[in-house]
């Protein structure tokens, strides 16, 4: 392999199939490459143990091969979560923690996730995302967001932040400048934010220019557009990746990409084209996503080394690009990874706080579960959620049943006569046939509970009781179940 090639190497993070570190990503490692990035789908492939059991076996692999590696995942707690992707989170995501409104607790949440991190061997945490979630239609964000409020998002950005770095973890401001009023999931398609400058700099800008302040590491890219400010999306962007990001808001780490296997740039350039894109506005390190990256690489290692051949990406910019990502290795991997358990369970206290009910929510007897199920963005994935496993365990669920688009709520009605019912939802506001479904729900039961384990809009399709977790981790349901079971402390 050339030098160009091991220095295109540098500015790689790909993901890989399956559970098991494949040989390619063994000789990438020896030949430059900078780190690998670990989802859902490495976590399901039968191994035995726990998650964080796996990631901490495929962590130790890669840094077996090259020490000073970086092995990054999507560790946001709540509905986001890897290393409990199997069970669900120990720790409530970002809504919740803005429900609670305590800085404190938001740090000292982050501070855990960070120890898990480095226990596991992680060294690079895809979190917070700090967007402003200002359009509840938002198929993406929800309850990843710490709110509405920049201000709000901007101090609870830097307290999670914080936390993380705190623990030896480095953290990522994403998605910048912003995806909170999207309507379109980049996943899927290129989403447009027409909202003027002005508008833009007072709603979504203020969470990332507090985070730049504060010292995160990483600020991660979106692949979105702001007509206002630049034609192209922030991910292939000069106008906001160095003129804003580095000039103004003064920012001198490592700038990633969101995953360029997404629509957002890929459907439009191809990967190999948007890889080069990215690096010639200012990216410095490419995350490829999560499909087999051996191809991918290989096909970015030409691309950006014929365009680096042609003049049309400096090798000067090459070689700042791969400079930052070394200097964010060397002080990862100079840091102490043992990383202490926090006292208590934050993750749970956390949770219980973040609350909220409508109507007495207590059950005096064992109740029908029905948990609606719908499809979950990509960034979520398979991510366990449950209210019917907890009730159960505390003696409460008399039966459960799970409900997808093709089932009838005359068949929920027939089953729970004469029972309590306790209806799980996660964001039903946005599907037509869950609003369906709980509108005739309504009028039959209107005593029956509504736990709604996704944004709070879904309070207003239950005519009756209501739990709002604002999360689905597993401590946002087991806080529920303490509440409905009468046993909260």
């Amino acid at each position: 392999m050339s030098e160009l090639d091991e220095l295109v190497n540098s500015c790689l993070m790909p993901g890989f199939a399956g559970p098991v570190v494949p040989g390619w990503v063994e000789d990438a490692l020896g030949h430059g490459l900078a780190g690998v990035c670990l989802y859902g789908d490495n976590l399901t492939g039968g191994r035995a143990g726990s998650a964080a059991e796996q990631v901490t076996d495929l962590g130790a692999r890669i840094r077996a091969v090259r020490s000073d590696a970086l092995v990054a995942l999507d560790e946001e707690g709540g509905d986001v979560t890897r290393l409990e992707y199997l069970t669900g989170s120990s720790y409530p995501g970002n809504l919740a923690l803005g429900v609670v409104d305590d800085e404190a607790t938001t740090t000292a949440v982050a501070a855990a996730i960070g120890a898990d991190l480095r226990r596991a061997g992680v060294t690079v945490d895809f979190a917070p995302s700090v967007d402003v979630n200002s359009d509840s239609r938002n198929p993406v964000i929800g309850v990843r967001s710490f709110g509405p409020d920049p201000g709000a998002v901007a101090r609870h950005g830097v307290a999670y932040l914080r936390g993380l770095q705190s623990a030896g973890v480095a953290a990522t401001a994403k998605h910048f400048p912003g995806h909170g009023a999207t309507t379109v999931d980049s996943h899927l398609g290129l989403p447009t934010i027409d909202a003027d400058e002005a508008t833009f700099r007072r709603r979504e800008l203020p969470p990332f220019t507090a985070a730049v302040r504060a010292g995160v590491e990483l600020v991660m890219t979106s692949h979105v557009v702001f007509p206002a400010l630049d034609e192209h999306p922030a991910t292939l962007s000069r106008r906001l990746l160095v003129d804003l990001l580095r000039d103004e808001l003064g920012f001198a780490g490592v700038v990633v990409t969101d995953a360029l296997d997404m629509a957002g740039v890929r459907a439009a350039h191809g990967l190999a084209g948007a890889g080069v894109l990215a690096l010639a506005a200012g990216a410095d390190l490419l995350l490829l996503g999560a499909e087999d990256g051996e191809q991918h690489c290989a096909d970015l290692r030409r691309a950006i080394g014929d365009a680096v051949r042609e003049g049309t990406v400096p090798e000067s910019r090459l070689r700042e690009a791969a400079d930052r990502v070394a200097a964010l290795r060397a002080r990862l991997a100079a840091h102490d990874e043992g990383a202490e358990a926090p006292d208590g369970d934050v993750g749970l206290d956390a949770a219980r706080r973040a609350l909220r009910t409508r109507e007495p929510v207590a059950l005096t007897a064992p109740a029908l579960v029905v948990e609606l199920r719908a499809g979950t963005n990509m960034a979520v994935g398979s991510a366990k959620w449950s209210v019917a496993e907890p009730l159960a365990r505390a003696g409460l669920a008399a039966a459960v049943r799970t409900v997808h688009e093709d089932g009838t709520v005359e068949d929920v009605l027939a089953a729970a006569a004469g029972t309590p019912l306790v209806v799980a939802v996660r964001d039903a506001y946005r599907s037509d046939w869950q609003r369906a479904w709980l509108r005739r729900l309504g009028e039959q039961r209107p005593d029956a509970v509504v736990v709604a384990v996704g944004m709070p809009d879904d309070a207003a399709l239950a005519p009756g009781p209501v739990v709002l977790t604002h999360g689905a981790g597993r401590v946002n349901t087991d806080a529920a179940a303490e509440l409905l079971a009468g046993t909260a402390p």
